[in-house]
């Protein structure tokens, strides 16, 4: 099974040439890819638009076989919500709230992922963050409150929680040391493979493309000029 068939993709921003032109990219069920590029190379554009976030002028992104890109807004926030797990370079997570209610955020969002998480969501919750290596005193403090690490073994958590298909990584290492960096790395394959969770992990930094399936390079797959893009 295929769990992401991009075609003939062309984006631009308004009033510039296009800054992506990715002719095809496959990414099978349960692989684990690193993708990466320099900084302005369009990384996270593109990640903008595997999540429906944004629409390309041309071209297909099938994910599990559904053509985003012809979904309506309001499909395409469903879609995402029902299949697809984010880790952001930020977190975004909401610090005023527990970090156990960060994690099961998406089982409010999606009753999809909720069933998926099984009988007990708040069970599954503190598994995870056991798993992931989160004490329990830290699972009722507020996210703010956290360290860099343990916000981000949180924003991990609540990415996987509910087994989506797609997890999709935007440089969630880049605030760690080379240390931290290996076991976050290490832990987050670990969990991904239990959800049976495809993997597209992007970084620019190219020490870690060792731990993954494939290594690909965005500028090898995108034949559009880059100079602008952000």
């Amino acid at each position: 099974m295929t769990a992401l068939r991009i075609t003939d993709l062309v984006f631009r921003w308004p009033r510039q040439a296009a800054c992506l032109d990715i002719q095809g990219f496959e990414l099978a069920a349960g692989e684990r890819v690193f993708l990466h590029g320099a900084s302005g190379s369009g990384k996270s554009t593109l990640l903008g638009l595997l999540g429906g976030v944004a629409l390309p002028q041309a071209g297909r992104i099938e994910l599990l076989g559904t053509d985003i890109t012809r979904l309506s807004s309001r499909a395409r926030d469903r879609f995402r919500a029902d299949h697809i797990g984010f880790l952001f370079q930020q977190f975004n997570l909401l610090p005023w709230l527990p970090a156990i209610d960060n994690v099961l955020l998406p089982c409010t969002f999606s009753a999809r992922r909720r069933e998926r998480a099984g009988a007990d969501p708040r069970a599954e919750a503190e598994r995870m963050l056991r798993h992931l290596d989160l004490q329990p005193e830290s699972w009722r403090k507020p996210a703010g409150e956290l360290s860099v690490g343990q916000q981000q073994r949180v924003a991990a958590a609540r990415a996987l929680i509910g087994r989506p298909e797609i997890l999709i990584a935007d440089e969630p290492t880049s605030a760690l040391d080379a240390e931290r960096q290996q076991v976050f790395i290490d832990l987050l394959l670990q969990e991904s493979a239990a959800v049976g969770a495809a993997l597209v992990f992007v970084s620019h930094d190219q020490r870690l493309a060792g731990h993954f399936d494939r290594s690909v390079a965005l500028h090898e797959i995108n034949t559009a000029a880059t100079e602008s893009v952000t």
